[in-house]
Parts: C-alpha cells; sequence; structure tokens
C-alpha cells in the first residue's frame, strides 16, 4: 500500500490511528476539521502531532459553516451551553455529544481530498467497543461509507479502521507497542476543552480508565 489520508482529530484514538499508518502507508496525509467543536484545542494538537509524525500534508477544513447552515448544532460537541454529561434531545438513547452526520461529512470529504492527491485509502479512529454509542462509529456505517465512496467514483475506496474492535486499553497498549505513546503527551481528549482535562467529562473518564486498565500512565498527565 502506497497512499494513505488519516482523519486527525488530535485526540487519543485518531493518533494511534496515524502512528499505524506511518508503519502501513509509504506517504502519509492527514486531514483535521474545524466543525465548530468546544473543543477546537484538539486542532492545536493535530498540528503539532502532524510535525512529530512527519506527515506529507496536514490539511485543515474548515467546515462550521456547513454544519451551521444545516443546523448541525443542537449538541454538546458544537453547543456550549449542553451539558456533555446529559442525553440528546433528539436521539434519546444517545449522550448529548452525538453529532449526527459528522464521520458521514468528515470521511466523505477526506476521501475526496485525498484524490486529488492519488489517495484512496482513509484511516480513521472509529471503535464500536468502547465508545458512547455513536451509530457512525460501527462497522457497518463504515462498510456501507466505503461501498458508497467507492460507487461514487467507480474506483475502489479503501476506509480502514484499525481500533473498531479494541478496548480502550487494548488501544494504549497497542500505541506503546508501536513505540509511539509518549505521541499521547501531545493529544486532546477532553469534551470540555480543558487543559490539563477536567477528568470529568466522558471523553476524560473513559481514557482515564483505558491507562489504568492497561498499566500504564497517561503522557498528558505527567
Amino acid at each position: 500500500m502506497q497512499k494513505a489520508i488519516v482523519s486527525l482529530s488530535g485526540g487519543q484514538d485518531s493518533t494511534t490511528c496515524l502512528a499505524w499508518a506511518k508503519i502501513n502507508f509509504k506517504e502519509v496525509y492527514a486531514i483535521s476539521f474545524d466543525y465548530g467543536q468546544r473543543h477546537k484545542i484538539e486542532l492545536e494538537c493535530a498540528k503539532k502531532i502532524c510535525e512529530i509524525a512527519d506527515v506529507k500534508k496536514h490539511f485543515i477544513m474548515d467546515i462550521s459553516n456547513l454544519f451551521n447552515q444545516i443546523s448541525i448544532n443542537n449538541n454538546a460537541m458544537i453547543n456550549s451551553e449542553i451539558d456533555v454529561n446529559s442525553q440528546n434531545e433528539m436521539f434519546k438513547d444517545l449522550p448529548a455529544t452525538f453529532v449526527p452526520f459528522r464521520n458521514l461529512f468528515l470521511l466523505s470529504i477526506a476521501a475526496a481530498k485525498g484524490l486529488n492527491y492519488g489517495i484512496n485509502n482513509i484511516v480513521t479512529g472509529i471503535c464500536q467497543t468502547d465508545f458512547s454509542g455513536y451509530p457512525d462509529c460501527r462497522n457497518p456505517f463504515k462498510e456501507s461509507l466505503q461501498n458508497t465512496l467507492s460507487q461514487a467514483i467507480d474506483k475502489p475506496i479503501h476506509v480502514h479502521s484499525p481500533l473498531m474492535y479494541l478496548t480502550k486499553s487494548q488501544i494504549v497498549k497497542f500505541m506503546d507497542k508501536m513505540g509511539k505513546l509518549e505521541w499521547y503527551k501531545y493529544t486532546h481528549t477532553c469534551y470540555n476543552g480543558e487543559n490539563p482535562p477536567c477528568q470529568i467529562c466522558p471523553a476524560c473518564k473513559l481514557r482515564q480508565k483505558g491507562f489504568e486498565e492497561a498499566g500504564l500512565i497517561d503522557p498528558l498527565l505527567r
């Protein structure tokens, strides 16, 4: 495999995927998105991580206006007035942090951007094991999107999700095995956008649980 583009949020999982891509592809690009997220600090983290990883090129796409125009903003990830620990008003069985169609838009844009550079491999950190129940983090969504993208251009597009069936502790161990655990020092996971992390939002708690179960210390908290 030659080229890949990684959807890089600047968080723990996407950074792990970047490390994986650097091992499995000769040329690695990264793409990050400003969709109006309350934890926009993650974009600065993504920039730093791309420097460390020495990616071929790092794109930062501002799609916040798009999300506002189609009103994908009634959630805690974009609306800072909504409690990140509350339930979603529209999707009662999901947390308030669920952003409808987010991965659909992000990965489709990543595929389109990559096409200009001869890339047909998209790498994403979606995972259906330790997650918040988001429908667009499950394997059926990934397989469906991969087929749709391929059908859209009548050429194969491959969506890679190396973390799909890993728990958070397994992800931490995976990163450690690749020798890139220190990259986590520059990541951002906190939904509240705090640095140091708040340690009380769902993302912080899940990250902390993963490190505890892995028996390793989070470089971000040293």
